[in-house]
């Protein structure tokens, strides 16, 4: 498979759609950013590296974060983890807090806001030095020791982080949020501002592609059924309440975050991250829900 040619051939198919949508402007810090940008790297299990456009461009990784922080708690409970949230698709906006209400405090799954905020508070209650031991680990995955937190997007996200407070307080009425409230949603916000760039993504998403091996990463250890779990729930809730189109136009497990990356699997053959801030109305963005579509046409590669 040339993968060179074939994402040279889709990123120059998916050119008329960079000027499609915007980028996330309801957080200050990422409405500077510029929304022409893009890059592309897939890599391969047996290391082959494949990039165009601006791949080495860091970004706000966003909700992308979720699936480091899903590792680490799934590390850290088990199948304890699932009596505080579930594994079903939202079928709603990823910081509805009507769902929330009527479900009295538990979410549906870790990558919506509500979800991740719970996956927070477990981590600040097993981690002896949280920020730090969060970092480290997604260093080591992805294979970057200069990957940090951006902590004014952290700060930006805070200050007008009005919706994702009051999940938070409705997640603590339930009984659901064990530590301090403003504890937990720094700790969530600074996860989500993390910076890195398509070849560093998917060096990290390469982890959990292969689940025949080991994962055993900075104190991080998964078995091979919890990292398969980790692709379904991928595949059914990595992009909100646009989780069934991604599913069908594209076939793979993967994460979206409102910077404008996505990152997507094909188990036990490669990575692939695409970067492009430019947003549609589910938060996905436009350029890299086009690009994984045509991707997985071109190649007839998918998990179906």
């Amino acid at each position: 498979m040339d993968y060179q040619k074939i994402i040279q051939d889709v990123y120059e198919k998916v050119q008329p759609f960079a000027k499609t949508g915007k980028q996330a402007d309801y957080i200050p810090a990422l409405a500077k950013v510029n929304p022409d940008q893009s890059g592309v790297c897939l890599k391969t299990l047996d290391l082959q590296q494949y990039s165009v456009g601006e791949s080495k461009v860091r970004f706000s990784i966003q909700s992308i974060s979720k699936v480091f922080s899903l590792a680490v708690a799934l590390s850290c409970e088990g199948k304890n983890l699932w009596q505080r949230m579930g594994k079903e698709p939202s079928g709603n906006a990823f910081n509805s807090l009507v769902q929330l209400e009527l479900e009295h405090g538990i979410p549906r799954n870790p990558f919506i806001n509500a979800g991740a905020i719970v996956v927070a508070d477990v981590l600040l209650s097993h981690l002896a030095n949280p920020e730090e031991e969060f970092i480290d680990f997604v260093r080591n995955i992805s294979e970057s020791e200069t990957v940090n937190y951006n902590f004014s997007v952290a700060r930006s996200e805070r200050s007008n982080g009005y919706l994702n407070a009051a999940i938070a307080n409705l997640l603590k009425y339930h009984g659901n949020i064990k530590n301090d409230i403003e504890h937990v949603l720094q700790f969530y916000f600074l996860m989500c501002s993390i910076e890195m760039n398509c070849t560093e993504l998917s060096n990290a998403f390469l982890r959990f592609a292969d689940h025949r091996k080991e994962f055993n990463y900075c104190n991080v250890h998964l078995t091979s059924s919890q990292v398969k779990r980790i692709n379904a729930i991928m595949q059914t809730c990595g992009f909100y309440d646009e989780s069934g189109e991604f599913s069908y136009l594209v076939g793979l497990p993967g994460k979206s975050g409102v910077g404008g990356g996505i990152c997507a699997i094909y188990p036990q053959r490669y990575a692939v991250t695409v970067f492009s801030p430019r947003l549609n109305a589910k938060g996905n963005s436009v350029v890299g829900m086009k690009f994984l579509e045509l991707l997985t046409t071109e190649t007839k590669e998918s998990i179906f």
